[in-house]
């Protein structure tokens, strides 16, 4: 496709204005308004050079430049030279463009390289609560939207199945659990168990001991640990496995703390080779305070291993066995600091990749009757929340449109989306609270309303049988609301590689609202079926490549585009 922004970069060279390329398309704008045009340039930067005032330079300039294919008009707006793209050209550009390529919008930038992101990352034998949410589905989202830009992904579950919390699990469970009662209820039933540890290792110092021995058991392979371990975690996969398909997320392994731990004793003994490694109160620490950063704990003074041990181990396992181009992590801002001292650590071992660990960091998600905290067994559980949007959903569907075929299929892909959708519409770094009342709103900038227009679209392709025709009259186009979702189609490409780029999934979900407000704008302005029969084939045209990139941008979120709702 025809980048219009590089032939506006290609006209303003014609002026020899002695500035690099790259710097000329760094002072490109995008007016605020289409009537100023599709492409600025501002001319302050010159003021010197002329010796003339901004506007006057502008209006020299501007007149200077011809034409040519690809622009309607090229003008002067005070300071800034405006560029007015040939719609007619854009408009067959962007079409087919739609038309003849499997992954419109894609740029290919990920071609050979290999993106790991790591995400979810649930703790085995605790809820799979609403705090988990984000992760989830940001982490799912970045994996999608690198994988259509042709990356070779690998999506990681590191889950949380080591430590001293899982001590604490099992001298819980040898206290007062029931096979019986985790086997009916296993999550609830592991939560109580964790509950009650903690409440009375409050007052009772010798329960923590009897978790550290424990852990250390479970670390020395001891048969009892280990089985109780396993089983913990075999159920609590099970009950997890339940909320990755209703949110209709895959992985590509489970490989967590557990998994690398075996990879530890490598990493202290490089440690010590490197001469890295300081006692400290007994403890094993690496100093960090050329990076401004406080001290890591290796090893603890009980001779047990810490979670950044397994961290840096884990990193090195991954660029041996999967050469990344970069190791995401999708963790909560909270995090901040540990992973700047993982990646201070691998550049004290050496590692030249040690920044290619990146990450990706998101706020916090809140009910309205305050926080969550998994040791006082305070938590919504996520599944619960799904379930609770689905029903809701179904509520409205059986109100609105009771002879919907597949209506709990429908309610499913609408209710599940809108959770998503709401977690990904604003910046990951904001904090954002989970509001029911927004959540399923069709008429906001939501899920549901997205859905909608797609939904919309394929009702009337559907209600006509359209089938792709040869010889679009592209020309028929022309009216401003049409003219506008060609723009916006246009932007697809941009988006989505500042989406891969920054790691930001809420770039498509606001996209995905855009184009949707543009495309029911269209629906409501310009007749589609009472059309002269070759405006009528054109507009159907635009209507298919619409629904291409709303599915799209759906999909790339992690949420079904229904054909009917």
């Amino acid at each position: 496709m025809i980048d219009f922004k590089i032939k506006v970069v290609d006209k303003l060279e014609e002026l020899k204005l002695d500035i690099s390329r790259e710097e000329i398309i760094s002072l490109i704008e995008i007016p605020p308004e289409s009537s100023m045009g599709d492409y600025a340039f501002p001319v302050f930067k010159f003021a010197k050079t002329f010796k003339k005032a901004p506007n006057l330079i502008a209006e020299e300039l501007a007149g200077k430049l011809t034409k040519g294919e690809f622009f309607s008009n090229i003008v002067n707006t005070g300071p800034y030279i405006n560029f007015f793209v040939n719609n007619e050209l854009l408009t067959k550009e962007v079409l087919e463009g739609v038309l003849n390529n499997k992954k419109f919008g894609s740029k290919n930038i990920g071609l050979g390289k290999t993106a790991i992101v790591e995400f979810s990352s649930t703790n085995i034998a605790k809820p799979f609560h609403i705090g988990h949410l984000r992760s989830t589905v940001i982490g799912n989202s970045i994996n999608n939207i690198l994988k259509y830009q042709d990356y070779n992904t690998v999506a990681i579950n590191y889950i949380g199945d080591y430590g001293t919390q899982f001590g604490m699990m099992i001298s819980a469970y040898k206290k007062w659990g029931s096979k019986e009662i985790i086997d009916r209820d296993p999550i609830n039933g592991l939560l109580d168990l964790y509950v009650r540890y903690n409440k009375e290792a409050k007052e009772n110092e010798v329960l923590m001991d009897e978790a550290r021995y424990w852990f250390d058991r479970l670390e020395k392979k001891d048969k009892e640990a280990l089985e109780l371990w396993q089983w913990f975690k075999d159920i609590s996969l099970k009950e997890f496995n339940r909320v990755y398909e209703l949110l209709g997320v895959k992985f590509d392994n489970y490989n967590g703390e557990a998994y690398h731990s075996q990879f530890m004793g490598e990493v202290i003994k490089e440690l010590e080779e490197k001469n890295l490694l300081k006692e400290s109160e007994g403890a094993i620490i690496v100093d960090l305070e050329k990076y401004d950063l406080p001290p890591v704990l290796i090893k603890k003074s009980n001779g047990s291993s810490t979670y950044i041990t397994r961290d840096i181990a884990t990193a090195i396992y991954r660029k041996k066995t999967y050469d990344f181009y970069k190791n995401n992590y999708v963790v909560a801002s909270q995090q901040r600091l540990h992973f700047q001292q993982l990646v201070a650590v691998l550049k004290e071992m050496g590692y030249e990749w040690a920044d290619d660990c990146v990450h990706v960091s998101f706020g916090m998600v809140s009910m309205k009757d305050g926080a969550m905290k998994t040791r006082e067994g305070k938590v919504i559980f996520l599944e619960e929340v799904l379930n609770q949007a689905i029903s809701k959903t179904n509520e409205i569907i059986e109100n609105r449109n009771p002879d919907l075929e597949n209506k709990e299929k429908v309610a499913k892909e609408i209710g599940v989306g809108a959770i998503i959708f709401q977690d990904l519409f604003n910046n990951r770094i904001k904090d954002y609270v989970f509001d029911w009342d927004q959540v399923l709103n069709f008429d906001g900038e939501t899920g549901p309303y997205v859905q909608y227009a797609n939904a919309r679209a394929s009702s009337i392709l559907n209600k006509v049988n359209f089938q792709v025709e040869e010889n679009v009259d592209y020309t028929l186009l022309k009216e401003e609301e049409e003219i506008a979702i060609i723009k916006i189609l246009d932007n697809f490409s941009n988006v989505l590689e500042n989406a891969a780029n920054k790691l930001e999934p809420s770039f498509v979900t606001r996209y995905s609202v855009e184009l949707a407000k543009a495309f029911n704008r269209f629906y409501n302005s310009c007749p589609i079926s009472s059309a002269e029969e070759n405006l009528k084939s054109a507009r159907l045209l635009l209507t298919y490549a619409t629904k291409v990139v709303l599915t799209t941008s759906l999909n790339l979120l992690g949420i079904a585009a229904p054909e009917k709702m």
